[in-house]
């Protein structure tokens, strides 16, 4: 089982199992962490705004056009800036560290 690392807002590290096939929304859900995902995963708010760490960015697919436009709303933005609903976890992806941003507010 793929492990993914979640960096809190206060800088602390939690590294979770999560199973092949979830979105990094789902599984921060289900690992009680602090992300709200508002819309439910239907992409439609910037509420599972997270950073990708590292050269992790890279190895993920491209987001969508729908995609960027909703990281526009997201507070924080950065170059490496993804919603959580829209990375979906594979193999490929384990060891995989994302950070909250430092104010998790849509706007």
């Amino acid at each position: 089982m793929p492990r993914i690392t979640f960096i809190a807002r206060d800088a602390t590290a939690l590294e979770v199992d999560a199973p092949d096939g979830w979105t990094l929304l789902q599984i921060a859900r289900a690992d009680a962490i602090d992300i709200e995902g508002a819309c439910e995963g239907n992409m439609a708010c910037a509420t599972c705004h997270l950073v990708v760490e590292g050269p992790w960015y890279d190895r993920l697919p491209a987001p969508s056009d729908d995609e960027e436009g909703m990281l526009d709303l997201a507070y924080g933005l950065t170059a490496t800036s993804r919603l959580g609903c829209q990375i979906t976890l594979t193999a490929d992806l384990d060891g995989l560290v994302v950070r909250l941003p430092e104010n998790g507010e849509n706007f």
